[in-house]
């Protein structure tokens, strides 16, 4: 059986991937998989940026609102529900569109993942790891550790997500080798899948930073301050180490509590934002066979349609060829 052909476009936060994945799913009568690990949650809307309701009444979004931010949701998890998606989609004669910052998660559905060759937990080598963990220097420290040994696992994981950064230390401790080694000899690629990755890139780190700032600020317009102290009330940030550690949310909390200014925290979330913008290009970088787009030309931001334009003569290839490209 051929592998079905779909797109996915990647690239940094606020890059404008959602809107050329839109356009595309236009043009060729698609449909949109979110890949985002935040947007899987519901009622974290506005500080995931969440497909608009007309975004959605233009073209049918999938992957967004499967689980409850109560619980934890994997990679793995994700993956599973996308192959199942992406048949449905494919079965109707519509072309998925994968859109979303995660790579770990298009990682993961790119590649079939066999069990038993990361170590088991080791109890107290872990408690150690989390005593280092306990304050805000100990959480860097280990990151940085992470960041020596293993810069792709580093570039995927925020360094509040200790429970991801634990493991990886711990993984490499015990055996010797990254996280990131064992994971691509524990794989291969997906038969069933054949994806054309497009990639945006902003050559301009100043028109980046700045589009960014704008979204941060639409995001606080839009209530983000009270979506945080609803999810926060309700215990999701108690419960889910994950949601604890999204960018978005975790900035908002000392304001919230009174510890600091809105315009700190504001500036705090902007700051986040761009770094995890940064990392998101390192772990993209890393990926083979991405198709890159720069999204300007010089102060001036592509349009949608003029990117989708450009996009459009590789996927015609990519489409028509029954090689993979």
């Amino acid at each position: 059986m051929m592998p079905i052909k779909a797109i996915a476009v990647v690239g940094p936060t606020a890059g404008g991937k959602s809107a050329l994945a839109l356009e595309l799913a236009r043009r060729l009568g698609g449909e949109i998989l979110s890949c985002d690990s935040m947007q899987v949650y519901r009622g974290m809307d506005i500080g995931t940026a969440k497909p608009t309701e007309e975004e959605r009444e233009k073209c049918p979004h999938h992957l967004i609102d499967i689980a409850s931010p109560h619980e934890p949701f994997s990679a793995a998890d994700w993956a599973e529900r996308a192959m199942q998606v992406l048949r449905d989609v494919n079965g109707r004669g519509r072309l998925a569109v994968f859109c979303g910052g995660t790579g770990l998660y298009l990682d993961a559905v790119r590649t079939l993942r066999h069990g038993g060759e990361a170590p088991p937990a080791d109890p107290a080598l872990r408690e150690r790891l989390n005593r280092e963990a306990e304050t805000e220097e100990g959480r860097e420290a280990l990151w940085q550790q992470l960041l020596e040994i293993d810069p792709d696992a580093a570039a995927a994981t925020h360094k509040n997500n200790t429970r991801r950064v634990v493991r990886a230390l711990e993984v490499y401790r015990l055996t010797g080798k990254t996280k990131t080694e064992l994971d691509r000899a524990a794989s291969k690629s997906n038969p069933d899948l054949d994806l054309l990755v497009i990639g945006l890139c902003y050559e301009d780190r100043d028109l980046l930073r700045a589009r960014i700032n704008a979204r941060v600020g639409y995001m606080l317009q839009a209530g983000l301050a009270d979506e945080v102290r609803r999810l926060s009330a309700s215990g999701v940030f108690d419960t889910n180490a994950t949601a604890a550690a999204a960018i978005g949310y975790k900035e908002l909390l000392p304001y919230l509590a009174g510890e600091c200014s809105l315009d700190e925290a504001t500036e705090r979330l902007a700051t986040a934002t761009a770094q995890y913008a940064k990392r998101q290009m390192t772990y993209f970088r890393r990926m083979q066979d991405v198709h890159w787009l720069t999204a300007h030309e010089g102060a001036r931001t592509l349009s949608a349609s003029e990117l989708a334009d450009r996009a459009m003569p590789l996927v015609f290839k990519f489409l028509t060829d029954q090689q993979t490209i």
